[in-house]
């Protein structure tokens, strides 16, 4: 992707900071189109400033801006659709705000897709809520997680052949756009690609209790602060360090002509599941952190197992994940150490196998 021009939207974010930053150091010119409406991203786009004198470029605009979608666009080799409205809370709340960010913001980039000479490669980010609640899944619950009934589920995760069944108005309006990019590659030859993404986490993520689950816990650990789970804290996923998820996005560009015009689960795989219970026995027995943990109802549409099978991207592309969990979250948890000036604790087993 040399010389290459790319626009981000939500290229502030956790996920579209970690793509400039890459692609940034791989010499492409890459525009940054971000509403900075979310806390935090601010610093994450100082931060890419620092690093990148050159070839950095930033749009202040939302994508419910259709002309200011369009303008970047038209200049780009390639867009990757990451901005969004990303909690199901707040979908419930606010479901009008949600679709049109979601389902109108995406088609707002298609169009401006569409009108372009040369159709620039597209990426969308969508997310394994388009599976539902995932009800009909028989499990078998033990004492730290529940786990499919179904060997071949169990074993390999759940695959694209899954049903769509949209729970929440997040994952309408979530699952909308995706259908759509899937459509819009099909009727006008777009070549665009999407990633129905489990739990990503890593550096420059500053999570909260809706969204970026992994970070938040490991901040208020850090803070001594208490966490609240929903549910029993058995439900189970799959985390995928976003060092993984870039080399995901850089496999798709290399084989676009093998994934074009296709949906896929991209997540840490069984290999990398982890259920929130055996989250924290992990960071206390590695890390010497002991949160407290305050307990609430399940809330709607909350999946009790998700884990992803990655075995269709992983053929087409040669892509797996690296970055097992005990590293990914050691790494993260540095990070956000760091950044807030915080020291471990002396029990943190850094560095042991």
């Amino acid at each position: 992707m040399q010389g290459a021009t790319a626009v981000i939207t939500g290229g502030a974010g956790f996920i579209g900071s970690n793509l400039a930053h890459r692609l940034l150091s791989m010499n492409c010119h890459v525009i940054v189109l971000d509403n900075l409406s979310r806390a935090s991203v601010s610093s994450n786009l100082e931060w890419l400033r620092e690093q990148h004198p050159h070839g950095l470029e930033v749009v202040v605009a939302d994508v419910r801006d259709a002309t200011a979608v369009r303008r970047c666009v038209a200049r780009a080799s390639h867009v990757f659709h990451f901005a969004a409205q990303v909690a199901v809370t707040s979908s419930l709340s606010d479901p009008e705000y949600d679709f049109d960010v979601n389902a109108r913001g995406t088609l707002n980039v298609l169009e401006a897709v569409r009108a372009t000479e040369k159709h620039p490669h597209v990426f969308y980010t969508s997310t394994n809520k388009v599976y539902g609640g995932l009800d009909d899944l028989e499990l078998i619950e033990t004492s730290s997680r529940y786990e499919p009934r179904n060997a071949r589920v169990r074993d390999e995760g759940i695959a694209e052949d899954r049903p769509l069944d949209f729970h929440s108005p997040y994952g309408c309006s979530k699952g909308t756009a995706d259908q759509y990019v899937l459509d819009y590659a099909r009727s006008y030859d777009i070549p665009a690609v999407v990633f129905r993404m489990s739990c990503i986490y890593g550096p420059r993520q500053f999570g909260t209790e809706d969204q970026g689950w992994v970070a938040h816990f490991l901040i208020q650990a850090l803070r001594a602060a208490p966490i609240t789970i929903y549910g029993d804290g058995k439900q189970v996923r799959d985390l995928l360090f976003v060092d993984d998820l870039m080399a995901a996005f850089l496999a798709a560009e290399g084989h676009m002509d093998r994934v074009r015009g296709k949906a896929f689960n991209i997540g840490g795989g069984v290999d990398n599941s982890v259920s929130l219970l055996e989250l924290f026995a992990l960071l206390e027995a590695r890390f010497g952190m002991r949160p407290a943990l305050h307990r609430d109802l399940w809330r709607l549409g909350d999946q009790r197992y998700y884990v992803t099978n990655t075995e269709r991207f992983g053929s087409l592309t040669g892509w797996a994940p690296r970055v097992g969990v005990r590293e990914g979250v050691e790494r993260l948890l540095l990070w956000l150490a760091d950044t807030r000036g915080r020291l471990l604790p002396r029990s943190c087993d850094l560095g042991a196998a």
